[in-house]
């Protein structure tokens, strides 16, 4: 690999395809993931240590009295935050550690004092979100209503990041990622 091991943190409002462009990602060798740790309940198919590490409210209250996050946030009610220990031993490896996060989440990267490139990931429109949105059946309309808000606020927050990415085809939207890198 031609460039130097760091954070790859994929960012931006709910349903933009932040965990599309990662799995694209995945595909090549020099990227591996960090499990993320939430205290969501797990959707259907997840598996927990693969999908999520699934905590209650007090285990992820030890965990972040410990140190372990490399970053955590609130989102939706929910806690999520990336395990500092994963992160340092993907890194030693000589890989890029992909995280897929929210919008505070990655400005708490910017803080830690690694390496990082941080991209913002955003729809081709608000439209075509919430399209994606209620297309994935999992939330109720109040929840897709609550998810726009917060899109529209994060969508103001884009020229915080390294690179800002817009999903209209995960294949491009990748490569467009990986030659950052470079």
């Amino acid at each position: 690999m031609a460039a130097s091991p760091r954070l790859v943190v994929v960012s931006g409002p709910s349903g933009v395809g932040k965990t599309t462009i990662c799995e694209v990602l995945l595909r090549r060798p020099e990227f591996e993931r960090v499990i993320t740790a939430t205290t969501r309940a797990p959707r259907p198919g997840e598996r927990p240590g693969s999908d999520y590490f699934f905590l209650s409210r007090d285990e992820f209250r030890a965990w972040e009295a410990q140190g372990r996050f490399l970053e955590w946030a609130e989102v939706f009610g929910e806690r999520y935050g990336s395990p500092k220990d994963q992160a340092e031993e993907i890194l030693a490896r000589g890989h890029h550690v992909l995280l897929n996060i929210d919008v505070q989440g990655a400005a708490r990267v910017r803080e830690c004092g690694l390496a990082a490139l941080l991209v913002f990931l955003a729809p081709p429109s608000l439209e075509e979100l919430e399209r994606r949105l209620k297309g994935r059946g999992t939330d109720a309309p109040e929840v897709v209503a609550t998810r726009l808000a917060a899109a529209r606020r994060e969508l103001q927050r884009s020229e915080e990041f390294d690179l800002v990415v817009v999903n209209d085809d995960p294949e491009r939207a990748a490569r467009e990622i990986v030659e950052a890198l470079l």
